[in-house]
């Protein structure tokens, strides 16, 4: 492993979220079966545990920062702050960073950069001579989209409802992320979302938490333009292709998973009877609507387990768990992959952010999509309309929410209706091409290798 890592050593860089930071480790993981040498860089409160092989994945911490709230507000300009803070850190220190590598007798070859952080290209390739590969963990699909506005194909504000842009079926406004359709809940977000967009042309290479039979159309778009590869599904490999033997989890959770309690509630329910329920670490639900759900649950007369943060803990009905104790079970957080390839689990319903919709696919559960914000109202479209592998809630005009009556609807459906077995089918469908992706030879593993070849051929040359 030394010998190889001293030929190559990626630096990676994750935004230090844990929906940036899980995608990203896991790809390094990869790269580590691929003989690569990684250092990921990150500040104190991720709270990274590597263990087993990938010990070879060395963890430098910048910022001094255990204060950072990690998750669960999308506050913008709590957002906006923290951002700066990371900004500065990493401007400051990458350049030492980079010399304290090569003065080990390890130098960087590349900087592997979450595509959130754009200005890091420029210190890479403008300072320090290196190459730079910028990694999304949204789909293809949500960065076309934020692609077409940067080229002005795609104007904001809208100018009209239905939305029609190429490699991609017909959109109405509100298939779009929320940052496009409605903007004004998120000041300056829209403007950081769309600045991956400023250096495209100038990265080495662009990698996507995506597979190209997911998206097929959308990466041919995007690969006659740009320099991109899918390297997806980036889930725990004993959940797809089984290659790498150690890489079982998650190495990152904000939330402390209560796995336990979670597995052995599930081992009692009759298989494919559990609607799985889980909003992800940042959505932020009124009570009305909590209330809303809650009710909504109880009266499909399905199993469930459900995850509610102890910060949304006060907004379920007080009595609801005494009445709904011997069908339902509430955690603060769980291991989401090992619940969903739980044969107990019969739909997940989900905020739809890409990492929750993309281990769904991998792992062929169907789908009761209510996005909320972000990217997931995209992310729904296709779960629901190309992929056909769920069906949305619907928000009541008049109550401006969903209502108890359609979530009971859309989940007796998913589970029980005259759609679910096509749901079914084709969820296992996209499971199996999930793994194919991954496995050897398949079209993410081929990507990953040519991108190994690649850095170690450039910088053979050099």
């Amino acid at each position: 492993m030394d010998e190889i890592g001293c030929r190559i050593h990626v630096l990676a860089i994750p935004y230090p979220l844990q929906g940036h930071l899980n995608p990203m480790l896991q790809l390094c993981k990869r790269l580590t079966s691929k003989g690569v040498r990684i250092t990921l860089v990150t500040i104190t409160s991720a709270r990274i545990s590597v263990q087993n092989q990938f010990e070879s994945i060395q963890i430098e911490y910048i910022l001094d920062d255990d204060n950072i709230e990690a998750e669960g507000s999308n506050d913008s300009e709590k957002g906006a702050a923290h951002f700066k803070r990371i900004q500065i850190a990493v401007s400051d220190n990458l350049a030492k960073l980079v010399e304290e590598k090569a003065s080990s007798g390890h130098p960087v070859n590349i900087v592997l950069y979450d595509s959130m952080m754009p200005w890091i290209l420029e210190i890479v390739q403008g300072q320090l001579g290196l190459k730079g590969a910028a990694f999304f963990t949204q789909a293809c699909a949500v960065s076309a989209i934020y692609n077409h506005i940067h080229r002005g194909t795609l104007k904001v504000p809208l100018e009209t409802s239905t939305i029609l842009l190429p490699s991609m079926p017909q959109l109405e406004s509100n298939d779009l992320p929320s940052f496009v359709y409605n903007p004004g809940p998120y000041p300056g977000v829209l403007d950081l979302v769309l600045g991956q967009n400023i250096n495209l042309e100038k990265s080495d290479w662009l990698l996507f938490n995506s597979f190209d039979k997911l998206e097929n159309e959308v990466v041919t778009w995007l690969t006659e333009r740009y320099p991109i590869k899918t390297i997806g599904p980036s889930t725990p490999s004993m959940y797809t292709d089984k290659r790498l033997k150690d890489d079982k989890d998650y190495t990152i959770n904000f939330f402390t998973p209560d796995s336990g309690a979670c597995l052995k509630w599930l081992d009692t329910k009759e298989t494919g009877s559990v609607v799985y329920v889980s909003f992800g670490s940042m959505s932020d639900l009124g009570e009305n609507q909590m209330q809303e759900i809650a009710c909504g649950l109880m009266n499909s007369n399905c199993n469930f387990l459900w995850v509610v943060r102890p910060s949304e803990e006060s907004k379920i009905p007080r009595d609801f768990m005494s009445e709904t104790e011997e069908r339902g079970l509430i955690v603060n957080w769980c291991p989401q992959p090992k619940v969903l390839s739980h044969r107990a689990v019969g739909c997940f319903m989900t905020h739809c952010g890409w990492n929750s919709t993309i281990e769904a696919l991998s792992l062929g559960v169907p789908m009761v999509t209510m996005p909320v914000w972000a990217d997931q109202t995209t992310n729904s479209k296709y779960i629901v309309d190309v992929w056909k592998v769920g069906l949305r809630v619907k928000a009541s005009e008049e109550r401006e929410m969903v209502t108890r009556e359609e979530v009971e609807r859309t989940i007796r459906e998913v589970m029980h209706g005259e759609k679910a077995s096509e749901l079914r089918s084709n969820a296992l469908r996209w499971k199996e091409l999930a793994k194919e992706a991954n496995s050897e030879g398949g079209s993410s593993d081929k990507n990953i290798e040519e991108f190994v070849s690649s850095v170690e051929s450039t910088h053979s040359l050099s």
